[in-house]
C-alpha cells in the first residue's frame, strides 16, 4: 500500500461506511529529511552529550560538597533569570510562528516573527551580560563571584557561558535566515533551512530550561558566615 494511503472509513455511495483504502493528500513536510536537517540532528545529539556532561559534573561536585555556597558568595538573581527564561521560551514560540508563516509563503510575517525571535535572544544575552558584569549597576563579579574561587562559581560560569555561546550562534543563524528570506520573493523556498535553524533554537531553549532548573532553582546548603 502506498505511504499516502491509509485504512480509513470511506463512503460507499449509499450513505454507509466501508473500510477500503483511502488516499490522503500528500504532505511535503512529512517523511522527508534533507541532508541539512539530518546533519543538524546529528550535531544536536552530540552537543546534547556535551551539556549532559557539564550538568552531570555539576551534580557530582554539588553532591560531594558539604557546603555548596561558601560564605560571602552572592546569591543568583532568581527572579531576574526567571524573566530571561520566559523571554527565551517566548522566542521559541515566535520561531514556530515564523516557520508556519514561511510554509504558507508569507514573507512579511516570516520576517516579523524572525525579528521577534532575534529580539528575544538578544535581550537574553544582554540580561546574561548584566548578570555577569552589571549594566547600570554591579553584577555577580563585582559582588564577589569570581571564576575558580569555588566549584559553585566555576561551574556556574562554565555552564551558563557555554549556553550563552550557543545563544549567540543561534542569533547568527537567525540573522542569516532573516537576510535570506528578505532577499527572496517566495519565502517557501527557505522553509527547510529555516526549520533547521529552528531545531537549533528550540534545542538552546530546552537546554536552558534544564540549566535554570539545576543551577538556579534547586536550593543548596549555604556556609554560615563567621
Amino acid at each position: 500500500m502506498p505511504a499516502a494511503e491509509a485504512l480509513s472509513p470511506a463512503p460507499d455511495g449509499q450513505g454507509s461506511l466501508s473500510h477500503g483504502p483511502r488516499r490522503w493528500p500528500d504532505d511535503p513536510y512529512v517523511g522527508r529529511a534533507s541532508a541539512l536537517k539530518v546533519g543538524m540532528w546529528v550535531f544536536l545529539l552530540s552537543d546534547g552529550f556535551s551539556f549532559a556532561g557539564l550538568l552531570l559534573t555539576y551534580g557530582i561536585l554539588r553532591a560531594a560538597s558539604v557546603t555548596w555556597q561558601p560564605a560571602g558568595e552572592p546569591d543568583f538573581g532568581l527572579t531576574f533569570t526567571a524573566g530571561l527564561t520566559f523571554l527565551l521560551i517566548c522566542s521559541s514560540l515566535t520561531m514556530v510562528m515564523a516557520l508556519a508563516a514561511c510554509r504558507e509563503g508569507k514573507r512579511g510575517k516570516t520576517l516579523l516573527h524572525l525579528g521577534l525571535t532575534m529580539l528575544g535572544g538578544g535581550l537574553f544575552l544582554c540580561g546574561q551580560y548584566h548578570e555577569y558584569f552589571g549594566i547600570g549597576g554591579p553584577g555577580l563579579l563585582a559582588h564577589g563571584l569570581r571564576f575558580s574561587q569555588s566549584h559553585r562559581a566555576t561551574t556556574f560560569y562554565v555552564i551558563t557561558g557555554f549556553h550563552g555561546l550557543h545563544v549567540a550562534t543561534g542569533l547568527l543563524l537567525l540573522g542569516m535566515s532573516f537576510v535570506r528570506t528578505a532577499r527572496t520573493r517566495n519565502a517557501l523556498t527557505n522553509a527547510d533551512a529555516l526549520e533547521t535553524t529552528g531545531l537549533f533554537w528550540h534545542f538552546v531553549d530546552l537546554v536552558w530550561i534544564l540549566v535554570f532548573t539545576f543551577v538556579y532553582l534547586i536550593p543548596a546548603p549555604i556556609e554560615a558566615a563567621p
